[in-house]
């Protein structure tokens, strides 16, 4: 019968959503198990970093003493400061972008990062060669640290940054890698990030923060985001690329000839001022040393699709856009539209405006069908209540006669929620999209200061139960009235909305207001829109479906049924029809 299939759609529209909501906001896809599981690889676990240890030379006193000095190379995007001592990475600022409290936003820094390179030297001896000192020469875009023993072979750690861009060339050479290490022995390239708070919302960037990498077998993976414990992984095949993932930037490093293995720790913390430590151990392997050269690329960025997508190897994955079809709308359609928008105009809350008309004219006939279909219903109500008086009780009987008088008039009970259901990937789509979208970081809009993040324009002394949290959206609040405004309307028509369905449509936009009050602010306007430019449509639509032509319809379409002119009975339909008769015959058998 119609009102159960509406009240099926509806009810698995809302399940559904619900699920996703609660469920997929703060979890990334569902990713193959690594090979073992151990103890956790990083230095610390506390919120700094390990400051740097001397160790032994590779030979006699080379690179044990010197002055630690700072080297800078600096394009469009990036500014970079390494030292002497170590020849490593210091400090990496974003230039274009700042912390949510309009601080400059380092991704290193000496408080935060720490960086190992173990190895063994001839005589087996344990050796950092990132705790030595270095001599420095420098080009407008490279930097050249060498350490020289008294035969000649030398050390060289080569860093050139392009005029523009995020990544950072790496290359480790000079016949001292053959010379003063074991070469039977691997390289093990530390990394321990402490991530400090650069967004708003501290509880969402620890939600959001991970290690993610790459494996030709395997693809894209990454340790739990979500989890509240500490979890680490050991990665026991090669690896192109591992990723210190925050909610809007990350600090990458890629191999060209792939890591060997890798130790991967994610480590929450409630310390003040941070979010996550995050630690990596990578394996390069011995037949990697024996080479003249070892080359990396490192990658200092936002999570912007365009920008990650040229690094290759799937870094783009950096940026969550949900599971596999819903990632391809939004990869295919949303993202494009939206940079394309973006390049045009500068408001960004006037961008999500014409993302609402642009999707909304595209699922137009879907909307006019599912309202058509709605008014068909609600025409024929009074013939349906007359089989349900008839029949009182018998489920099965209330059923077969629906579905003849669906037969006669010739209506897809389906055609109804089938629209809906249809239009669901979109609107999962922009669920994924707008918490993920760097685009909207510190983008400005009425009165929210930042569409990344929650409107907070209400602060609360006390924290709301249900997950409310301690803020008032007014954005979400606006999108819970245009719901229920919109439910309203549709009610009009629906001949489902009755009696608990109709109290459950009036209860789903309350809860939701409640799952999406900490959401981003981007987010809930895009459904206040989506809600206001729907009542629009229904409106209209309304004005152009005449309910009394459509009952003379139907009536005509029962003749021409009846006379044997209404054409052949669709698959859908003649399926229901042997299932019923097979029921029948089934309840037959058990009588005799």
């Amino acid at each position: 019968m119609m009102d159960r299939n509406q009240t099926i759609g509806l009810v698995l529209f809302a399940v559904l959503t619900i699920a996703y909501f609660f469920f997929m906001s703060n979890q990334a896809p569902e990713q193959p198990v690594a090979q073992a599981v151990t103890t956790s690889v990083a230095k610390q676990d506390s919120t700094t970093a390990t400051p740097i240890k001397p160790v032994v030379a590779p030979t006699g006193a080379i690179g044990t003493q010197g002055e630690n000095k700072e080297v800078v190379l600096e394009n469009e995007e990036l500014k970079i400061t390494f030292q002497t001592q170590g020849a490593i990475i210091k400090d990496v600022l974003v230039k274009r972008y700042l912390t949510f409290d309009k601080k400059p936003l380092h991704l290193v820094s000496p408080a935060n990062n720490f960086f190992a390179l173990n190895g063994l030297n001839r005589n087996n001896t344990p050796i950092d060669l990132y705790s030595l000192f270095y001599e420095s020469s420098q080009t407008k875009n490279a930097v050249t640290f060498s350490v020289t023993d008294s035969t000649g072979n030398k050390l060289t750690h080569t860093y050139t940054l392009p005029d523009k861009g995020f990544a950072l060339d790496y290359e480790i050479g000079g016949s001292a890698l053959k010379t003063w290490l074991n070469i039977a022995a691997p390289l093990e390239l530390v990394w321990n990030n402490s991530v400090d708070k650069i967004e708003y919302d501290a509880e969402l960037s620890r939600a959001k923060t991970t290690v993610n990498y790459y494996t030709p077998e395997e693809g894209f993976d990454q340790l739990d985001e979500t989890t509240k414990d500490k979890v680490t992984e050991v990665v026991e095949r090669p690896l192109k690329w591992v990723s210190l993932k925050q909610k809007f930037f990350n600090a990458g490093i890629i191999a060209k000839n792939n890591f060997q293995k890798a130790e991967l720790s994610n480590v929450p913390t409630e310390a003040v001022g941070k979010i996550k430590n995050l630690s990596a151990k990578m394996t390069i392997p011995a037949a990697s040393i024996q080479k003249d050269t070892l080359a990396f690329k490192f990658f200092f960025g936002p999570n912007q699709y365009q920008i990650c997508k040229a690094v290759g190897d799937d870094y783009e994955k950096n940026v969550y856009l949900g599971w596999p079809v819903i990632n391809g709308i939004n990869r295919f359609v949303v993202v494009p539209v939206f940079n394309f928008l973006e390049g045009k105009i500068a408001n960004y809350g006037v961008i999500i405006i014409i993302l609402v008309l642009l999707i909304k004219l595209l699922l137009l006939p879907l909307s006019y069908k599912s309202y058509v279909s709605m008014a068909k219903m609600k025409v024929m109500k009074p013939e349906l209540d007359e089989i349900k008086a008839e029949h009182g009780d018998d489920a099965q009987k209330v059923q077969a006669a629906q579905m003849k008088l669906y037969q006669q008039v010739g209506i897809n009970p389906l055609s109804g929620c089938i629209p809906v259901l249809l239009q669901m990937p979109i609107l999962v789509a922009m669920f994924n999209f707008f918490p993920n979208s760097f685009e909207l970081r510190q983008q400005a809009f009425l009165w929210a200061p930042d569409l990344s993040t929650y409107d907070y324009p209400i602060l609360l002394p006390f924290t709301v139960p249900f997950g409310y949290g301690s803020h008032v959206s007014i954005f979400t609040i606006l999108m819970t009235i245009s719901t229920l405004a919109y439910t309203y309307i549709n009610n009009q028509v629906s001949t489902a909305a009755t009696g608990p369905m109709k109290i459950l449509s009036y209860a789903m936009p309350v809860i939701f207001m409640f799952v999406l009050n900490s959401f981003p602010a981007g987010l809930s306007f895009y459904y206040l829109m989506s809600n206001v430019v729907t009542i629009g449509q229904q409106l209209i639509i309304r004005r152009f479906v005449d309910e009394t032509s459509l009952k003379a319809k139907l009536d005509e379409n029962r003749v021409k049924i009846a006379s044997g002119q209404g054409g052949k009975k669709s698959k859908w339909m003649q399926r229901v029809e042997d299932a019923m008769k097979a029921q029948e015959d089934i309840k037959k058998n058990k009588k005799k």
